[in-house]
């Protein structure tokens, strides 16, 4: 792979030449994010990696304006790592050293056309592990809700009656639920999924047909996740429609959408797709990014009954106009981007920073990079 290669040959491999740097003598940090790092936390740096420069430029998001008025490109000429939500160097040249991007998302869908990704070496890692926990909670909470006809009595509530619907109340035992992208925030979702007494269907682009091949080492909150790839009863993989469609025929009672947005990902699922998951009118969450799912026909499977309902933290277009028609489709709940939101985000973002940090010190391969082949 690209990134391997980009790897050893920046010394970020463990096959690398270049000997390791324990100090990170020559580096220096930027922080360019409204993530403000904690009181003390550069003189932990520091005392840990005494030749590492920082500095903190607060740049809100999604702001692309580097560190706002008086930042210039005389300020990259000796960065080397770089923490940022959208704020990059326009060109190589301006920021010439640069080696290591560490991003706050989860998804890379903003740099992959980047000329910084697309024409240069530098490695980018992503934050993927951060939202595991709060974006599970999200998941699991509005399933439930749903399945509990939550929203219904809430309204009913707020009549200030006492009114007591059906009692055909699917609870989460024996349930199905397909984790379409298996990474870090499926594999914490189907630990809580598994705890509720759900079966586990875990789809991935490539093949995991060995323990080996299902391990994840990438970041997640200590005892959190599913490390070893042991919770799916049934592992899917594969790019074609046909492959995606035998997942998603699998018998599915909840479908979460936890793809990144890629070339091949968008609009994977449309009317084809909900044809499909109309057998079991499977009930959608959807926390990646709205242009995986057709709109349109989302709107239509939604008011038609083919499938129960549908969480959708993301849509597309985003922000969702006031008026559109998805605010009024059957049985869907919208949140505006929030389910990765979370008190502890900061704290997890920069314990990958620290790790991936620690790891260049001592010559080794960074966590949590972005394939320059798959776009994640």
């Amino acid at each position: 792979m690209v990134a391997d290669s980009i790897s050893a040959e920046r010394g970020y491999g463990p096959s690398a030449a270049t000997p390791p740097n324990k100090s990170l003598e020559g580096h220096k940090l930027l922080f360019l994010t409204h993530l403000a790092p904690p009181e003390g936390y550069f003189e932990r740096l520091h005392a840990k990696f005494p030749g590492l420069k920082t500095e903190y430029r607060e740049t809100p998001w999604p702001s692309r304006t580097p560190g706002g008025e008086g930042f210039t490109d005389h300020d990259w000429k000796d960065v080397t790592i770089l923490l940022t939500g959208n704020a990059f160097p326009s060109s190589r040249e301006i920021a010439p050293k640069l080696q290591y991007v560490q991003l706050q998302s989860a998804g890379a869908n903003m740099i992959l056309k980047h000329p910084l990704f697309t024409d240069t070496d530098v490695v980018f890692a992503t934050a993927n592990g951060v939202h595991g926990p709060q974006i599970t909670e999200w998941v699991i909470a509005t399933f439930l809700a749903f399945q509990h006809q939550i929203p219904t009595y809430l309204d009913i509530q707020r009549q200030g009656t006492w009114k007591r619907l059906n009692d055909e109340v699917e609870d989460a035992v024996g349930r199905r639920v397909g984790i379409l992208g298996y990474g870090s925030i499926g594999r914490q979702v189907a630990r809580v999924a598994k705890a509720l007494g759900s079966d586990i269907h875990a789809y991935t682009l490539h093949p995991k047909n060995t323990p080996e091949s299902r391990r994840d080492d990438a970041y997640a909150p200590p005892g959190l996740g599913d490390p070893e790839g042991v919770l799916p009863s049934k592992w899917f993989s594969g790019e074609t429609k046909e492959e995606i469609h035998e997942f998603l025929s699998s018998g599915l009672d909840l479908l979460v959408v936890s793809v990144p947005l890629t070339d091949k990902t968008h609009h994977l699922l449309s009317a084809p797709e909900f044809e499909i998951l109309k057998a079991k009118r499977t009930y959608i969450s959807n926390i990646a990014r709205g242009p995986i799912i057709n709109t349109d026909d989302l709107i239509e499977a939604l008011d038609k009954g083919l499938i129960r309902g549908a969480a959708l933290d993301v849509t597309d277009p985003e922000p969702l106009p006031d008026g559109h028609p998805l605010w009024k489709a059957k049985n869907v709940i919208i949140t505006p981007h929030i389910s990765g939101a979370s008190t502890a985000y900061t704290d997890r973002l920069l314990a990958i920073l620290e790790n991936n940090l620690t790891r260049l010190s001592e010559g080794k391969e960074l966590t949590n990079k972005v394939s320059r082949r798959d776009g994640y």
